[in-house]
């Protein structure tokens, strides 16, 4: 405690004090993908142990998405009215809260409650540490958004790594209680490096007036509905990619428990790996154009990489997983710096503060995020799962298009 007090101390200048919350984001950024994808690798099990279909289990999906849009809306106003610190405090709370009563589930209301708390936290928590990154940025005078978005997906990797590495010993419920555990523990450690509020730029740019919300139409609103949609387009692939990958391996393709993993992983990895270089794309090639090409060629390979391997894996199942990963990597590489570079766009809207920014395309995106998985639930039920997986591949171009609206402000100090 003696060592926190005095890293707290206000002697520390504004730009010490950005570099220890960029530290503290950046483990937050983890913990948020760690735990809100702690599920991922044993969702087969969890789907098999309740019985359910794919349409069925996309209904049940929902819950997260009910729970993710009035998270992320709330967000925006509790930190524009006091700070993003506290939304974080809170969310740190409930996040693991969610997660416990997921690994609790015996039966289908259990599971439907703990998403949907779950879902919360994570449009919640969300918001405010984006507020916080575009603080950060800001106060560092430094392009870091990539990374943190980085440090989200390796949270979400070991996730994925460790649930599909113990999946052969270890119950969804242990799994998801120890991840519970840890997280709770490790968010007090990070919450109390984030900026405070009158360093957070809660209330947005000085001398510029702000309001805690945005209509849902003008010249403002506009703006956002165009990034919106372009995250939308993003992130239900993402989502898809996470929570659907599992079961076509194991249901399509005959892959077995724990390699069934391994297109989430590959997925995870190339992510990773883009958004590690994210911010050096935008430095060279721009925002839109990064963007725009990751969408085009990202897309068109996943959608390339499902046509030939699905086929393939009936009479070659090795080099149909192999195929059909090289794709998921692909579609993982290419969407890396979607996020950063929407959100980015959100917090640079003269007039709109940057927790209401985000706020409004979070709501939207985070939406779409959890929607996705049961969107696709629902066309594999009346078609296939491999069909489905043509709604994300398209998406993947959308968002791609979608680029020419995003407009970043310039770093000021």
């Amino acid at each position: 405690m003696r060592y926190l007090r005095q890293m707290s101390s206000p002697s520390l200048t504004i730009y010490q004090r950005g570099i220890r919350a960029r530290n503290a984001i950046w483990g937050a950024f983890f913990l948020l993908g760690f735990a809100g994808l702690a599920w991922i690798p044993r969702i087969p099990e969890i789907k098999d142990s309740l019985g359910l279909t794919d349409g069925q289990f996309g209904l049940v999906l929902l819950a997260s998405t009910l729970g993710a849009i009035p998270g992320a809306q709330l967000s925006g106003r509790v930190v524009h009215m006091h700070s993003s610190k506290l939304v974080v405090r809170i969310s740190a709370i409930t996040l693991p809260v969610g997660v416990f009563i997921m690994g609790s589930a015996t039966n289908v209301s259990t599971l439907v409650c703990g998403m949907f708390i779950s879902g919360f936290s994570v449009g919640f928590m969300d918001v405010a540490i984006n507020a916080q990154a575009v603080a950060i940025e800001k106060h560092t005078q430094g392009r870091w958004m990539s990374t943190f978005h980085a440090m989200w997906s390796i949270g979400a990797f070991f996730a994925t790594l460790i649930g599909g590495v113990i999946a052969q010993f270890v119950t969804p419920r242990i799994n998801l209680w120890i991840i519970a555990i840890f997280t709770f523990f490790a968010y007090f450690f990070c919450v109390h490096y984030l900026l405070p509020a009158d360093l957070d730029g809660h209330l947005g740019e000085p001398g510029e007036d702000t309001e805690s919300k945005v209509p849902l139409f003008g010249k403002q609103a506009m703006v956002l509905w165009a990034l919106g949609i372009g995250l939308m387009a993003a992130l239900i692939p993402e989502g898809g990619a996470y929570e659907w990958s599992g079961i076509l391996l194991q249901d399509h393709m005959g892959i077995g428990i724990g390699v069934n993993a391994s297109a989430a992983t590959a997925f995870s990895l190339a992510m990773i790996t883009s958004r590690l270089l994210g911010d050096k794309f935008f430095a060279k090639w721009g925002y839109v154009n990064t963007v725009k090409y990751g969408g085009y060629f990202g897309g068109g390979i996943w959608g390339l990489s499902l046509l030939i391997g699905i086929p393939l894996s009936d009479s070659h199942q090795l080099w149909g997983l192999v195929v059909v990963c090289i794709g998921f990597a692909a579609a993982g590489f290419g969407m890396g710096p979607f996020f950063p570079a929407f959100n980015l766009a959100a917090a640079s809207i003269p007039g709109v503060a940057p927790s209401v920014g985000l706020a409004r395309i979070g709501t939207i995106a985070i939406a779409a995020y959890f929607a996705g998985p049961t969107l696709m639930g629902g066309i594999a039920e009346v078609t296939s799962l491999p069909v489905a997986f043509a709604f994300p591949v398209v998406l993947f171009f959308i968002a791609g298009y979608q680029s020419k609206h995003i407009k970043v402000r310039e770093l000021s100090s």
